[in-house]
């Protein structure tokens, strides 16, 4: 029978009291991984807790907004005090925003998607690098979309901020091959979540649309994304770093 995928390993998962960040939370204990678990929502946090360990899983969290940078530090550390290391780390936190025209975008609506989506992957990495370098290596997944493959459009600051991680994904597996630590991303396209359930209650007839679009006519579960996210962070693909990996129905295959 094979090994679990993540059999023993500690892993931190930020933006993870709701939508990818919980399932993610599910998938990982599932798949033999202790877990901490990082975001603004403590009362979110502490229930996913208490469900997982009623599941005889290992779990435990940290309040903490990453888009801060001491915040981000102190929720490595506390997984580091907690468990004795940090082998894995998925850096989901993050935020959509709704669909506007360029020349009609707003500074603050530029700011935090910055600072939500691009900002918070920036203060994560820097740290769990350090914590894996002590440590002896480990793996790192950071969620992008398909909008840091693709243009998206009246989304520029969404598709920007999502490019940006791409491009810290292959800087970071670039300047730490050699030192153990494989740095990778997810690219979901369409995802079943709150914010997409608002989106699409908004927008009457978008969900359909969006469909549409992608060749398996179906917007995705946050489990699927999760379930890629735990491969890539798993010892199965031990060459592979520096990938950005589209869960996407075949989205930015057409």
């Amino acid at each position: 029978m094979a090994e679990d995928l993540l059999s023993g390993k500690v892993a931190l998962i930020t933006g993870a009291s709701s939508g990818i960040g919980a399932a993610a939370a599910k998938v990982f204990t599932g798949e033999g991984a202790r877990v901490v678990l990082a975001a603004r929502r403590e009362d979110r946090l502490a229930a996913l807790v208490e469900e997982l360990r009623a599941q005889g899983a290992e779990a435990s969290y940290v309040v903490a907004d990453v888009t801060d940078g001491e915040q981000a530090a102190r929720a490595v550390q506390f997984a580091v005090d907690t468990y004795g290391r940090l082998d894995a780390a998925f850096n989901n936190a993050g935020v959509g925003g709704d669909r506007t025209p360029m020349h009609l975008m707003t500074d603050d609506v530029y700011d935090t998607l910055m600072d939500t989506n691009v900002r918070s992957v920036w203060n994560c990495m820097r740290h769990e690098i350090a914590a894996m370098l002590a440590g002896g290596g480990g793996t790192i997944v950071n969620n992008s979309s398909v909008a840091g493959l693709v243009a998206i459009p009246t989304a520029a600051p969404y598709t920007a901020s999502k490019h940006a991680v791409v491009g810290f994904t292959r800087a970071a597996a670039d300047e730490y091959a050699q030192q153990g630590i494989r740095v990778n991303a997810v690219a979901p396209g369409t995802t079943r979540s709150e914010i997409t359930a608002d989106w699409f209650g908004r927008n009457p007839g978008l969900e359909d649309m969006v469909n549409s679009m992608t060749p398996q006519g179906r917007t995705a579960e946050p489990e699927e994304i999760a379930a890629a996210a735990a491969w890539l962070l798993s010892d199965r693909c031990p060459f592979l770093t520096g990938t950005v990996m589209p869960v996407d129905g075949g989205f930015v295959n057409q």
